[in-house]
């Protein structure tokens, strides 16, 4: 997975996009779409899932992230940007996904 920019310095109210370029599809031909995940992470914490399925968001998550894109093109775009946001994001093809409530 390739993902630009590498850095991006914004302000609040910006909307930022991040861009991933899988090396091949991520379609899941069982599950019958597109395993592609966005996660966040914070310092000092563990990384977190906020999108899932290339555009459904995780409990919790504002309606301000939006994740888009096909095949192996993708994009996280992030819109109002808050001082909360501020982190490391990753896109991740996944096999399975466990989860914890």
């Amino acid at each position: 997975m390739t993902q630009t920019p590498e850095y991006i310095s914004a302000t609040r109210g910006d909307t930022v996009t991040i861009s991933c370029a899988a090396s091949e599809s991520v379609y899941h031909t069982v599950w019958k779409y597109d395993a592609l995940a966005w996660l966040q992470q914070k310092p000092g914490k563990p990384p977190k899932t906020i999108i899932y399925k290339v555009s459904e968001r995780e409990s919790g998550i504002p309606e301000r992230f939006i994740g888009s894109g096909s095949g192996t093109d993708f994009v996280l775009t992030i819109k109002g940007l808050t001082e909360e946001d501020e982190g490391d994001y990753y896109c991740m093809q996944y096999r399975t996904i466990t989860r914890t409530q």
